[in-house]
Formats: structure tokens, C-alpha cells, sequence
């Protein structure tokens, strides 16, 4: 189940991107994007469950190309520009072949679809999982939530939104568990938020401490944070799954 609703996604990276310039043009373009998500999310919250088919989401993806070629980045407006000339269907861009700058046009509609599939269950929680126990996917950050003296972790589903509690030491992507090949990188600027890096399998993965910022939302939060991005890369990890935008 998602702990975050649109609305939250969407007013949170509104004053995020008043507070940092580097990434307020993507945390605007991201509002307008979560409030066409909420929009199809509540459509498809109208219809019986047995009817949610990803080929009901073909009408959506007409509105989405039309809203990117609008209010998009100049290259991803492009992209949907030629996607709608050529006549692209949304089935088109979900197959196993589409080339990889289809993602986020896929993503756009098939998280709203996949949360909306969830329909508010949880699925019991799976400690040594570092796929979600509902979809499948790779999750797109960690959530640490005060508990005791110290904080859990929960990873958070690129795809479906679903949270699953996670042991705290050990990579997800390769289960390496020595704390001295997981090196962790914060920046003042960002308190609550860092880079669990491992160096074993290279990978990283952000992590959105809500114990010290309660009013953190982890899918906004990722994406204000994209300088913590640039120090993972230069250092020489890859993110175990990029976000919405490919980071």
C-alpha cells in the first residue's frame, strides 16, 4: 500500500522546488506529471477491478504525449512529439523491446495502474526480498522510520509504491552484509536524505530518513536530492533503479 498520496507528492515537490533551484525545473515538471497520474489514478479507481486491462491506459497515453509536448523539457517534448506523429501505441512503448527512452512514458500511466491494481493491500512483508512482494520491481529508494533507538528500513517500489521492511545492513541489489563495503554519503544541505552506496556490486540506492524530516515525501525527495546522484556517479556507483526521470 502507498503511505503517500498524490496530493502529498504533488504539493511536496511544489515547495521543493521553490527551496532548490538545481532541481526546481524537474520538481515543477514533476507536479504537473503527479497531478495527470492522480487524474488517471482516480479514473481508474471508478471502474471495476475487473476491467483494469493496460489497454485501458491507450487514451491516457494520447493526453500524456499531448501534456509533455506542452510543458515537458525541449528533448522530452520532442520525444513525444515524434512518438505522437509516428502513431506510437501504448502497447508499443510497454513491450519487452521498447528502447529505453520509452520508460518514462510507460512509467507515467503504469504507476497510477499498478497502485491503483494494489488497491490499498499489503502484502506481508518479505525480510530477505529485494524485489516487491506485490509487482515485482526494483525499488526506487529506502524509507527509515524512527522505531526504539534506532529507525527501520522500508524500500519503496519504483513501480507499484508499495513499502516492504528491509534489514537495515546489507545491500538490497547483492546482499552483501559487511558494513565496511557500505559506505554511506550525506550532504549538509540534505540532511535527511543519503546515498547507501555498496562496493561490492556498485550500486546505490537513496534513502529518505523520515525520523528526521517528518514532512519528507521519498518520491519527491529522490528526485530534489540529484546532487547526491552526481557524487555516487563520479564515485563509481550506478543507482540500483532509476527514477521516473532515468536518474
Amino acid at each position: 500500500m502507498n503511505q503517500f498520496s498524490w496530493d502529498q507528492r504533488i504539493h511536496r515537490a511544489e515547495r521543493l522546488a521553490a527551496e532548490h533551484p538545481a532541481a526546481a525545473e524537474m520538481l515543477r515538471f514533476y507536479a504537473q506529471v503527479a497531478r495527470f497520474q492522480k487524474g488517471v489514478y482516480k479514473r481508474l479507481k471508478a471502474q471495476a477491478r475487473s476491467e483494469l486491462q493496460p489497454a485501458c491506459l491507450e487514451p491516457d497515453f494520447a493526453d500524456l504525449l499531448r501534456l509533455v509536448q506542452r510543458i515537458g523539457p525541449a528533448a522530452m517534448a520532442a520525444r513525444a512529439r515524434e512518438l505522437e506523429t509516428q502513431h506510437r501505441t501504448f502497447a508499443e512503448i510497454t513491450a519487452e523491446d521498447a528502447p529505453e527512452d520509452f520508460v518514462f512514458f510507460a512509467r507515467v500511466l503504469l504507476q497510477p495502474y499498478m497502485e491503483c491494481m494494489l488497491n490499498g493491500s499489503r502484502p506481508a512483508a518479505q525480510a530477505s526480498a529485494s524485489r516487491c512482494p506485490a509487482c515485482g520491481e526494483r525499488p526506487q529508494a529506502a524509507v527509515l522510520r524512527g522505531e526504539g533507538d534506532g529507525a527501520k528500513r522500508w524500500l519503496l517500489c519504483s513501480l507499484c509504491g508499495n513499502e516492504w521492511e528491509f534489514r537495515r545492513i546489507v545491500c538490497p541489489n547483492c546482499g552483501e552484509e559487511d558494513h565496511r563495503r557500505l559506505p554511506v554519503y550525506s550532504a549538509a544541505q540534505f540532511a535527511h536524505v543519503r546515498i547507501e552506496a555498496c562496493d561490492r556490486c556498485h550500486t546505490y540506492l537513496k534513502a529518505v530518513d523520515l525520523s528526521k524530516n517528518g514532512l519528507a515525501v521519498p518520491h519527491v525527495d529522490e528526485l530534489a536530492t540529484v546532487a547526491l546522484n552526481l557524487w555516487a556517479e563520479q564515485s563509481g556507483y550506478h543507482a540500483m533503479q532509476p527514477n521516473i526521470f532515468g536518474l
